[in-house]
């Protein structure tokens, strides 16, 4: 039983040193990951928005020539 209750007071007087530094997080570094940026023009909506602009500029540029003719 002396040796028990010595043991436990050893070990109770040890416990608080071992942990006397209190628990500090590990450092992990991990690798930067590089992201490709998305292009800042979807070739999806390019098309059809070049197709629209081309007809307005059809569209406008034969009304002003009918005009113009009428009036003199």
């Amino acid at each position: 039983m002396r040796k028990l209750l010595l043991t436990a007071t050893v070990l109770s007087f040890a416990a608080p040193a071992a942990f006397a530094g209190g628990y500090e997080k590990p450092i992990i570094e991990t690798e930067p990951v590089v992201v490709a940026a998305p292009s800042t023009s979807n070739p999806a909506l390019v098309v059809p928005a070049v197709l629209l602009l081309a007809l307005a500029v059809a569209a406008g540029g034969s009304s002003s020539s009918s005009t113009s003719g009428a009036g003199s």
